[in-house]
């Protein structure tokens, strides 16, 4: 097919979930004349894989295209509880958390997309061409193309080839709430392949997210991904009755970040999971997923405005790299010293004397935090000082406890 003949945009977005849906907003915020297409091999709604947390940053970066109204209607949470074996910690999160569906949340980013111009089709992309007007399935052009398109990304591979990298594998159902689980998130850590835990999300209806991850072994390794039976196991051991209670089981992949990101120059945008954005602590992707979600689509709009789209690539990966790039090293580097379960403990104890500690491992995990002084000297005084016996809770300071059964 000519170039001609094909059915030209400004602003081709590969993949409707956060990450696209987003970069559509951010792109029609910017400019509400484009012509802005929204490609998504599902119809929606549709079920995602995911622990469904919804970090106040995702809202945050929402307001900046007005749809932070997407939780509208779910029950925020405060209380957290992090936990390995008998060394735990209870607290109370400075700013609110919701867990909304994934089914509910991104029906809800793309009917905003949609309103505010977007054109969402259903297709499944099959080939890109990254050009200087970048082809899609060889019928569509975009003066700009965003990759949206999750952790298998084809437009990821398209662009940069197949590139090893660090992955996490995780197992998500619904669980009926129980005590142990209301009115908080829940996460405690195991003891294989670090981090690995098991989760507890009330999403306030009477259902919980629950689920496990662990990294995966290197290719070099020789070791097998762990099978599902392993995970519900792992979940069972850790949260008892999530597995044997709960249901609508989906497994899943995660790209993990780096020390560095990488954006080539162009008019193609990597976003979210496509972009290999995923905390590599936490398994957290929605807030970097929105975040460069909005940032791609904002600077897609100002690139087809100047009449320069090829220089889009480079104006975001300039974008991310001062949103992010700090942070990113900072989660790589927390990535590394949470393989060890020492460290891990230390920093759930140090987290329960020091309410600084704790909030700054709310940051890190959820959000844009770093690994500041005063975090740095909790874990080491911490690790510096034997472990002493759990003490009762004095809510709402973080303090050491035993986690319920």
């Amino acid at each position: 097919m000519s170039g001609g003949d094909r059915d030209h945009w400004d602003v081709v977005v590969v993949g409707a979930g956060p990450a696209g849906a987003s970069a559509a907003l951010g792109a029609l915020t910017e400019n509400p004349s484009l012509r802005v297409l929204l490609l998504d091999r599902s119809d929606f709604p549709r079920d995602k894989s995911c622990g469904d947390g919804i970090a106040p940053h995702v809202l945050d970066a929402l307001a900046q295209v007005g749809a932070a109204d997407v939780v509208a209607g779910w029950a925020p949470l405060r209380e957290l509880e992090l936990a390995h074996g008998d060394v735990a910690v209870r607290g109370t999160m400075r700013r609110e958390v919701h867990v909304v569906p994934r089914r509910v949340l991104d029906a809800r980013l793309v009917e905003r997309a949609v309103a505010a111009g977007a054109v969402l089709r259903r297709h499944r992309v099959t080939s890109l061409e990254p050009l200087a007007t970048p082809v899609v399935s060889g019928e569509l052009s975009g003066a700009v193309v965003v990759g949206a398109d999750g952790a298998h990304s084809l437009v990821r591979s398209a662009l940069l080839g197949r590139r090893r990298e660090p992955r996490a594998i995780a197992i998500r159902g619904y669980a009926p709430t129980t005590t142990a689980m209301r009115g908080r998130q829940v996460i405690r850590y195991g003891d294989r392949r670090q981090p690995s835990y098991a989760w507890a999300f009330d999403r306030g209806d009477g259902l919980a997210n629950v689920g496990y991850g662990e990294l995966l072994p290197g290719e070099r390794s020789g070791d097998g991904a762990p099978s599902r039976r392993l995970l519900l196991e792992q979940l069972d051991e850790l949260v008892p009755g999530a597995a044997s209670t709960g249901g609508d089981w989906r497994g899943h992949h995660l790209p993990l970040s780096g020390w560095r990101w990488h954006q080539p120059d162009g008019a193609v945008l990597l976003v979210g999971d496509a972009a290999g954005l995923v905390n590599p602590m936490t398994g957290e992707g929605i807030y970097y997923a929105v975040a460069t979600g909005v940032a791609a689509g904002r600077t897609a709009a100002r690139a087809v405005a100047a009449r320069r789209p090829t220089d889009a690539g480079a104006r975001h990966r300039a974008v991310v790299r001062r949103m992010l790039g700090s942070h990113l090293r900072h989660t790589w580097t927390s990535s590394r010293l949470s393989r060890s379960t020492r460290i891990v403990d230390a920093g759930i104890r140090a987290a329960g004397r020091d309410r600084h500690v704790f909030d700054s491992l709310v940051e890190l995990g959820l959000g844009d935090g770093r690994i500041d002084a005063r975090l740095a000297a909790g874990l080491l005084r911490t690790l510096a000082v034997p472990a002493r016996p759990a003490q009762p809770p004095l809510h709402p300071t973080p303090t050491s406890r035993k986690p319920e059964a």
